[in-house]
């Protein structure tokens, strides 16, 4: 079975002790690919770094998240557009709106959100979206940038099923990771009921792991869980789970 990781952060410190030996583990476990999202310019240089130490496994992206839009977000847009130019990446991510950490700076952030999608519509990549505790903000937001070749992931979906057809409609794919497995996860209960084709696997390590290890570290090689899980909602076999997921991942990302 191969999958891919399609939302993982493999450069932060958390792995700096054992990057090699958990990039090992995700392989043996059947990831072959991760996809790599940027945050902000900070972590530019450990992204490049992890590329070279990992050829033909890594696929990075380019963005600025939402919780790094401060004060000096143009600059840091600035950043991104210069990177773009230097080079290709797999999508625009991860970009979108957050109103957990702080509503204070959702102008800008709606701001930068729609600048990145229209550079994505530019470039033809598709997005990957971060959207915690703002969906109403995000739907605005697509319904206003909505183009026939808007296309990307909601990344760590955890939405009701009325937003997981509205996200669909948009063109998204939605991201499923540990959340799944959780217990107050509630996507688990209704997950069956949007077809296999509109999903694809993420671990978001080295945040939010899966039950057996929720609270602990992430890390790609937990993925399985995931479609274990996964396989056991739709009841269907793990094989089927990884077929479809990374057929979806490899659709997306094909021409980027």
């Amino acid at each position: 079975m191969q999958f891919i990781d399609t939302h993982t952060h493999l450069y932060v410190a958390h792995f700096d002790d054992d990057r090699a030996a958990m990039v090992a583990r995700a392989t043996a476990a059947g990831i072959t690919e991760f996809y790599i999202p940027a945050i902000d310019s900070t972590y530019t240089q450990r992204m490049y770094e992890l590329e070279a130490e990992f050829p033909g496994k890594i696929r990075l992206m380019m963005g600025l998240h939402p919780t790094s839009v401060k004060e000096n977000y143009q600059e840091e847009l600035q950043h991104v557009y210069e990177q773009f130019e230097k080079r290709s990446f797999a999508a625009v991510g991860e970009i979108g709106i957050d109103l957990y950490w702080d509503k204070s700076t959702l102008d800008i952030q709606i701001e930068a959100f729609k600048a990145q999608i229209q550079l994505a519509k530019k470039l033809d990549l598709p997005i990957v979206i971060h959207c915690r505790e703002s969906f109403d903000e995000i739907f605005a937001v697509l319904e206003e940038e909505k183009h026939d070749r808007l296309r990307g992931i909601f990344h760590c979906f955890t939405g009701t099923l009325e937003q997981a057809h509205r996200a669909i409609g948009f063109g998204m794919l939605l991201g499923i990771g540990g959340v799944a497995t959780f217990k107050n996860g509630k996507i688990d209960k209704f997950l069956a009921e949007i077809p296999l084709e509109h999903l694809v696997l993420e671990t978001d390590s080295p945040y939010l792991a899966p039950v057996p290890h929720r609270g602990k570290r992430n890390e790609s090689s937990y993925l399985r869980l995931v479609s274990a899980k996964l396989a056991d909602i739709y009841g269907v076999s793990e094989q089927e789970i990884a077929t479809q997921t990374t057929a979806n991942a490899k659709r997306l990302f094909e021409n980027s």
